[in-house]
């Protein structure tokens, strides 16, 4: 039987091998024991008599802040992803002051310091209040460079009191400011972006206004980066269970024959000229079978010369009726 003889050749060959792979092996990466930076930039703005709105700034790791933790009274009473950087705590007691902290953390479970403490005082509860009110008017959106914008709009009114503000961006809030502030200073955004924002007021019973009227503003470009290449003035209307797109297509140099239009964010369809395009506004009318009341965010961008296709629109939001 040879399986003997082979085996007793091999057996020193594998060893050696087996030695070797050892001696080259990478060694383990370092242990990590570094804590990410407190979050700064924290604030708390009450909202009504049982809510208060937190918000901060992004920590820093030598790694990835994987997460954060939203503490109050020095309990903990939240943990969010780290690509949250705001929160609204619900539940909370009339007309009291509270105190708020966040801290950071990583995979390997390092915490941060806490962040600076801040307070709120939520409101005092009020007779049963059911009145909206009134919509923001005059909202302007201005870039602050490639990843801020600062908004400014004119204010709602209410049979009591206004007593927040509440910003959205593609049919998502990202952020909230005090009912006597009409101006809003909106980070994280993208260099080279369009975007789109509306603002409703709230009171303290927790009724909020309808929509502003939406205001566009794009980023300015990283350095070096092209011009923005998006479709400008989209609108969109809803009636009879169908939606009508109208949009200014780039200025490209030629006739844009192309477009896809994304609803929430997912592809939907191929808008095509077969011959040259309309000039002006484009007109595009698609159907609809949802039921009353569903919303849908809706972008454009269009192909351009080189076979590319462009950056998106400034979103809009549509409700089906």
């Amino acid at each position: 039987m040879q399986r003997p003889l082979a085996a007793s050749l091999l057996t020193p060959l594998a060893l050696a091998l087996t030695l070797a792979g050892c001696a080259g092996a990478a060694a383990p990466p370092p242990e990590d024991t570094r804590a990410p930076t407190a979050p700064t930039g924290v604030t708390a703005t009450a909202g009504s008599a049982s809510t208060v709105h937190v918000m901060w700034n992004a920590a820093t790791d030598d790694r990835a802040v994987t997460g954060y933790a939203v503490y109050s009274e020095g309990r903990r009473i939240k943990d969010l992803p780290a690509t949250t950087l705001m929160t609204d705590v619900v539940g909370l007691a009339p007309a009291t002051r509270h105190r708020f902290t966040v801290r950071a953390r990583d995979a390997a479970g390092n915490t941060s310091p806490p962040s600076a403490t801040v307070t709120a005082t939520t409101l005092r509860a009020a007779a049963e209040d059911r009145t909206p009110p009134t919509t923001p008017t005059a909202l302007r959106a201005a870039s602050d460079g490639g990843r801020a914008a600062t908004l400014r709009w004119s204010a709602a009114r209410d049979d009591i009191r206004v007593t927040a503000y509440d910003v959205y961006q593609a049919d998502t809030r990202i952020h909230t400011v005090p009912g006597t502030a009409t101006t809003a200073h909106v980070t994280g955004l993208r260099p080279g972006t369009a975007y789109a924002f509306t603002v409703r007021a709230r009171d303290a019973a927790e009724n909020s206004s309808r929509d502003s009227a939406p205001a566009d503003v794009t980023t300015a470009p990283a350095p070096g980066a092209p011009a923005n290449t998006a479709p400008t003035g989209l609108a969109v209307t809803a009636a009879d269970s169908a939606i009508t797109v109208t949009w200014a297509p780039p200025d490209t140099g030629a006739p844009v024959t192309h477009h896809e239009l994304h609803l929430n964010g997912r592809f939907a369809t191929t808008i095509i000229w077969g011959t040259t395009p309309p000039p002006g506004r484009a007109t595009y009318t698609f159907p609809v079978a949802d039921p009353p009341g569903t919303r849908y965010t809706v972008t454009l961008r269009a192909r351009l010369p080189d076979g590319t296709w462009g950056d998106f629109s400034a979103p809009r939001t549509a409700v089906v009726r």
